[in-house]
């Protein structure tokens, strides 16, 4: 009997751990605030994707902001840069995915980051984006970086993360 209740202690411990991880819908919409003055950056650099996983074409969903990235397209202090949305799984480990957007050019893309997502009383999210200009031959000449990181977003609700220049909306939810 003692033993019964070991291993219900045991497999009550474990047990949350096990099923935290779940699929996540993730948007984003990237702007940058034409009233702020561009701040460049060092060049984005080579390993730019930290190693994530670049997103699937099979993760990929169709986007549901469209009202919001419409509102922000008509508003002239507003440039939208980046309209994307996916699934990925999130757990109690950092999940990270690698975003780009456009034409790649010697390993660079106009539009280029990741973001690490991880699940506990709420969802931490990290945010690492580069906006390129390239040069006639494809190189990198100038990026401008958003990095941000939000520890306490609930599921479904939609958030801002300001960088200055470059901003981030970003809902995530669990379905």
């Amino acid at each position: 009997m003692r033993v019964m209740r070991s291993l219900t202690l045991l497999l009550a411990l474990i047990a949350p751990a096990a099923f935290a991880e779940g699929t996540y819908q993730v948007e984003m919409i990237l702007v940058r605030q034409n009233a702020v003055p561009a701040i460049t950056s060092p060049l984005a650099p080579e390993d730019w994707s930290e190693g994530a996983k670049a997103l699937a074409s099979d993760d990929l969903r169709q986007p549901a902001m469209n009202a919001e990235a419409a509102k922000l397209s008509a508003d002239p202090q507003y440039t939208v840069l980046l309209h994307k949305a996916w699934q990925q799984q999130v757990g109690s480990e950092p999940s990270q995915v690698a975003i780009s957007e456009g034409q790649q050019q010697f390993g660079h893309f106009p539009i280029e980051g990741n973001l690490k997502l991880t699940e506990g009383r709420f969802v931490a999210a990290d945010a690492s984006l580069w906006v390129n200009q390239f040069d006639g031959n494809g190189s990198v000449t100038q990026s401008e970086q958003f990095k941000q990181n939000n520890a306490s977003i609930k599921s479904g609700e939609l958030i801002f993360m300001d960088g200055g220049h470059l901003a981030l909306l970003l809902k995530i939810t669990k379905p």
